[in-house]
């Protein structure tokens, strides 16, 4: 079992920078593909970023060019830094982990998931 912890959210202004964090525990990323999905009132949950576990990232196109994702395994830690934020990121951002070295979009592959957290972009 993967357990998984985010932090890093909260109120930011348009333009501004967050940087979510992904913590693991119970067992490592080791050998885990970890995605950041996010979900925003009346929408789906929907992919902003992956990577693999060879460290391939890649990215939504709305998030394209503004978000980088990248991992520490010897901290157990996947990063999402945004920056250059706007209003439409909005959402509770949540990751998860999948056994593999593919990076899947559909929220059905991922079998672990955190609790979420709240990013709020003001304008």
């Amino acid at each position: 079992q993967v357990q998984l912890e985010e932090s890093g959210g909260g109120l930011v202004q348009a333009g501004g920078s967050l940087r979510l964090s992904c913590a693991a525990s119970g067992r490592t990323f080791g050998g885990h593909t970890v995605g950041w999905f996010r979900q925003a009132p009346g929408n789906e949950r929907a992919f902003v970023a992956g990577i693999s576990v060879t460290a391939s990232a890649y990215y939504a196109d709305s998030v394209q060019g503004r978000f980088t994702i990248s991992r520490d395994d010897a901290k157990n830690t996947v990063y999402l830094q945004m920056n250059t934020l706007k209003p439409e990121d909005t959402a509770v951002y949540y990751c998860a982990a999948v056994s593999g070295n593919d990076v899947y979009e559909q929220t059905w592959r991922y079998g672990y998931w955190g609790q979420g957290t709240q990013v709020t972009v003001s304008s």
